[in-house]
């Protein structure tokens, strides 16, 4: 027979992301690095459907980029995964709202990472909930940056578990 344990008695869980009360406006967070592969192009064109021919053809001249660049839309939801693995799983309740600047092409063998700033944080009447606002500078290996957006988010409060 197994015996019961009160949940309350658990430690934190492994991931578990953050609450909105954990973070700080001006707070800021790195995130692993990933190498893009042609296989993450070949996946991520067939699966959107960008077939479109500098994405899939490899001869193709795309005149001022030497190299084969990837989808905008790759590298913002390769970040994206990241913080969803640490910063925002179990507790980010919904994106409400995305800006986005793609400031120089990224490449297959180039690694990126995300940098986030905490701009702004706003508590909700509903829940304990709050909207978060980040800005996102994603960067190279060269640490140009490539990519900025900011992210506006519902997250929970500890209120919400």
């Amino acid at each position: 027979m197994t015996e019961h344990v009160p949940s309350s008695t658990f430690p934190k869980k492994l991931a578990q992301g953050l609450y909105w009360q954990d973070i700080a406006v001006g707070q800021c967070f790195e995130t692993f690095s990933r190498t893009i592969t042609e296989t993450d192009l070949v996946n991520f064109t067939a699966v959107t459907g960008m077939l479109e021919a500098i994405f899939i053809d490899a001869t193709f001249e795309a005149g001022a980029i030497k190299g084969r660049p990837v989808p905008g839309a790759l590298t913002y939801t390769l970040i994206e995964g990241f913080i969803l693995q640490s910063m925002i799983q179990g507790t980010g309740l919904a994106m409400l709202e995305l800006q986005q600047k793609i400031l120089q092409p990224v490449l297959v063998g180039d690694t990126i990472r995300g940098v986030i700033e905490i701009v702004g944080i706003r508590p909700t009447s509903l829940h304990e909930r709050a909207i978060v606002t980040s800005s996102i500078d994603v960067l190279n290996q060269r640490n140009e940056k490539v990519m900025h957006y900011v992210a506006t988010r519902l997250l929970a409060g500890r209120g919400n578990t």
